[in-house]
């Protein structure tokens, strides 16, 4: 019945903010290391692919109307480019290439925070990103559903 289907999607919800816990002092640290770089004029860099680019996008988007954030300190590498936000790009997630690439051209450096959004934590656009955005000496966070994926 229907409230039983509600009831349920509650559940799976208070689920989801009750996992987030064994993750506070990593997200307490990213703060910390990150506050300092954007105090300098880094950027928050989103990167992810099909749906986890999508909630990137959507987060970083929202960064200037609720908290006045500055729109040249935040942008997005997109598996896809920009068009892969309204109609999927097939196999652009595979490309470990075009991750590293994306960090190049945004001229990323060491005050930037580069944040990495992959459900399962090993898709190749975003882990190579983020391992070219380290290189670079970006702060780099990861965002993923499994504990020990390349990604974190």
């Amino acid at each position: 019945g229907t409230l039983e289907a509600v009831t349920a999607l509650h559940e799976t919800q208070v689920e989801a903010v009750a996992a987030i816990a064994p993750a506070l002092s990593a997200i307490a640290a990213a703060v910390d290391a990150s506050a300092p770089r954007l105090k300098r004029g880094g950027r928050l860099i989103y990167v992810g692919a099909g749906t986890s680019a999508r909630i990137g996008v959507q987060d970083g988007a929202e960064l200037f109307p609720t908290f006045s954030w500055p729109k040249d300190k935040v942008a997005f590498a997109i598996a896809g480019g920009e068009g892969a936000l309204l109609q999927a790009v097939e196999n652009a997630e595979d490309s470990a290439i075009e991750g590293a690439g994306q960090i190049i051209r945004l001229e990323v450096g060491p005050d930037d925070i580069v944040i990495g959004l992959a459900a399962s934590g090993a898709t190749p656009f975003t882990v190579a990103a983020i391992k070219e955005a380290r290189q670079r000496g970006a702060i780099t966070i990861g965002i993923a559903n499994n504990p020990g994926a390349p990604l974190l």
